[in-house]
């Protein structure tokens, strides 16, 4: 009998980690998507985001760093070891999604329906929880 239940304990723990797992890959792959196609767009200059950076003050060449450090931190997530490099791409990213929404509250630009604030907040918040579903073998 205390066989069954041990096996039982084994396959329950063995699901939640499985299950982490997923979550992270989940959440690290909309992270990196994100990141990734924000910056492809700042550095082409395309959409919006030319009138994004000049209504808040800032000078278009802050486009051309951001965008490099957005997709640099993107690779940096996904790509296997280098775990205090993915500790400073994700801290990065963090700086960068509450300072963008820092930034634009500041500017009074909120958006329609505060989107320029509350956008950024969540890609933060999804960062957040990539960050703490990371596996061991991406911890320091």
């Amino acid at each position: 009998m205390s066989n069954i239940l041990g096996a039982e304990m084994f396959t329950k723990a063995e699901t939640q980690s499985r299950g982490k797992i997923i979550a992270y890959w989940t959440a690290a792959s909309l992270l990196a998507a994100a990141m990734t196609l924000s910056g492809i767009g700042q550095l082409m200059q395309l959409g919006g985001n030319v009138e994004l950076v000049t209504s808040i003050g800032f000078p278009l060449y802050v486009m051309t760093i951001l965008g490099i450090w957005k997709v640099l931190g993107a690779v940096a997530i996904v790509m296997p070891g280098f775990p205090r490099m993915k500790e400073w791409a994700h801290a990065g990213i963090f700086f960068l999604m509450t300072g963008a929404a820092l930034s634009h509250m500041f500017a009074n630009d909120y958006g329609d329906g505060s989107f320029h604030v509350i956008h950024p907040l969540a890609y933060a918040a999804l960062n957040i929880v990539a960050w703490a579903l990371r596996p061991k073998n991406r911890k320091l």
